[in-house]
């Protein structure tokens, strides 16, 4: 349980910690050390089920204010560039907004957790209902997942990225920050409901949430991934302020006081860091520069991939 007495904005954390920053909170009540609060041991990426990482839970007692309430402002949903959003994404952008091993990381997280879902249900994970909010060229939904007749539904902004996205079945152009219900769509529509590095950029995410709720079925997820990349002129005030586990709280936050859920959780979901290969001796690379040469390249690409993109999920369950 992550115990958040008073959290309200990122000045009301600071100021319910006396100094004591959020970061070292945690790490108190966890008893983690700094060095692994992010990427602790766990299995090697060829493992299965992929490696997921529980960073805590959150229960009612965890937050200020009962579910129903709102503690947010006009201020925390700010933003540095007020103009239309239709504006922004009027330009069709095909490129991939996180790392490959971060898109390797959630595809196979996705895969276990939608079959995780078929399993509860008399189907399986290819005949799964999925609404892809905020959605793109792109899903990164796990290959085959479509096979059967399973819906996958896309809500975007650019209605050509939409079109090139191969694994939705269906798409809607909609601005959520003009029009965030979800009208088209009845009640318990869905078994899953994802946001891929995009929920930095809602500003009316109390109705967002309120209409994911809405629209999953019992006992279906919500899915709210997120890594280090933004536009920042485009995501709201609080997000911009806050750390990976501010940020993680504050998604945890917007399931906490929209609607009552059966848990949830927050999730590093990429594989343990790698280890660096054992330098050769300096006598055997001056005997043999290749050796000294196959050590750099892979301690460098051990070093860029330790260094890629994080990625981190908040998971509720209706």
């Amino acid at each position: 349980m992550f115990y958040i007495l008073s959290f309200l904005t990122l000045s009301a954390i600071t100021n319910a910690f006396s100094g004591v920053s959020l970061r070292q909170h945690f790490l108190y009540h966890h008893n983690i050390a700094p060095s692994s609060l992010l990427l602790q041991q766990a299995s090697s990426e060829a493992e299965s089920p992929p490696a997921k990482k529980l960073i805590c839970t959150f229960d009612a007692d965890d937050f200020a204010l009962p579910t129903g309430d709102w503690p947010y402002t006009d201020a925390d949903m700010g933003r540095l560039d007020t103009s239309d959003d239709s504006l922004f994404y009027e330009e069709s952008r095909f490129v991939k907004h996180i790392d490959d091993r971060a898109i390797d990381a959630l595809t196979n997280f996705y895969k276990n957790e939608f079959s995780s879902v078929a399993k509860g249900e008399t189907t399986t994970s290819h005949d799964l209902s999925i609404l892809d909010l905020c959605s793109s060229w792109i899903s990164h939904l796990p290959s085959g997942v479509i096979d059967g007749s399973g819906r996958i539904v896309g809500i975007g902004m650019n209605e050509k990225e939409l079109a090139a996205n191969k694994q939705l079945t269906e798409y809607y152009v909609q601005d959520l920050n003009k029009n965030p219900t979800l009208h088209q769509f009845e009640d318990n529509s869905f078994d899953a409901i994802c946001n891929v590095v995009s929920v930095d950029y809602l500003t009316k995410p109390r109705e967002v949430f309120q209409e994911i709720h809405r629209l999953l079925k019992p006992n279906g997820i919500a899915l709210m991934s997120f890594s280090n990349r933004c536009f920042a002129t485009k995501a709201i005030a609080m997000w911009l302020q806050a750390d990976d586990i501010g940020r993680l709280t504050m998604l945890a936050s917007y399931f906490h006081y929209t609607a009552e859920w059966s848990s949830i959780e927050a999730l590093d979901i990429m594989p343990a860091k790698l280890e660096a290969p054992t330098s050769p001796k300096l006598g055997d690379m001056l005997k043999d520069p290749n050796k000294a040469l196959a050590w750099m390249n892979t301690a460098a690409a051990v070093q860029k991939s330790n260094n890629g993109d994080p990625m981190f999920v908040v998971k509720a369950v209706k």
